[in-house]
């Protein structure tokens, strides 16, 4: 499955989220990851998540897409991260 992430955590948590989510999937920009994962990484990312973030206040999002055979990413401006696993 391929997962765009996005999070928006209190700023004394973000780098271990950051460096969490890397583990997995590749950095965009700013609070955004993208990348394929198996579906029991996935869990372990969402368990290892879930132990760092403040449920009551930070807020990630996961988008779930079976396939990128129908997608496309358009970008304006300076590019960030890196592109090569987004088909």
């Amino acid at each position: 499955m391929f997962i765009i992430l996005v999070y928006d955590v209190d700023q004394k948590r973000g780098n271990k989220v950051l460096k969490t989510c890397r583990k997995y999937l590749n950095w965009v920009q700013n609070s955004v990851l993208e990348g394929e994962i198996t579906k029991a990484n996935f869990e372990k990312l969402k368990l290892e998540l879930k132990r760092i973030i403040n449920e009551d206040e930070d807020s990630i999002i996961f988008y779930i897409l079976r396939t990128t055979k129908y997608s496309e990413r358009q970008t304006m401006g300076i590019k960030k991260g890196g592109d090569d696993m987004f088909i």
